[in-house]
């Protein structure tokens, strides 16, 4: 399909909650090609479908070389402490904030026939698994950020070229 464009900070899909996938049709698997197809461009981790102006749970990742998707994904655990990792987001292009991240990540959802699939890793793949169901819940990384963190955050928003 294509590469989509990336809707920025301030565009109301990225902060409302994206409806579950109820049936698989060729709009939902012309949805996960065109994810896929974001995904692939270097410094990608991941792309999630209000991203892409789609209000529906998928996602897709590119982390260690493995390309891939899951639609309708719950995070369903998280475990270790949660670190401060350097993360930025897509739709905040050019910025970059210490978030606080669980170091281990699972996800459960289905593939495009319907089958149950698990992701689930540690280090960029936990800090993605995370990030992109956050975005499915309408929250972006910036939410995450302390008081102080997100202030200043948000003054480089206003103050930015994007914006």
């Amino acid at each position: 399909m294509t590469e989509r464009q990336i809707r920025l900070f301030g565009d109301p899909v990225l902060k409302t909650p994206s409806e579950p996938v109820l049936e698989i049709d060729e709009g939902v698997r012309g949805l996960v090609e065109d994810l896929i197809d974001s995904v692939i461009p270097p410094g990608r981790a991941g792309v999630a479908a209000p991203q892409i102006g789609v209000g529906l749970r998928a996602f897709s990742y590119n982390v260690d070389g493995e390309v891939g998707y899951i639609i309708n994904p719950e995070l369903v655990e998280v475990s270790g402490e949660p670190e401060l990792v350097d993360e930025g987001c897509l739709s905040v292009p050019g910025l970059w904030f210490k978030t606080a991240r669980y170091p281990f990540a699972r996800v459960r959802g289905i593939d495009l026939d319907g089958n149950e699939i698990e992701l689930s890793g540690t280090g960029v793949m936990a800090q993605a698994l995370q990030h992109e169901t956050d975005h499915l819940d309408g929250k972006l990384y910036l939410d995450r950020l302390d008081k102080d963190t997100r202030r200043e955050a948000m003054r480089q928003v206003r103050e930015s070229d994007w914006f």
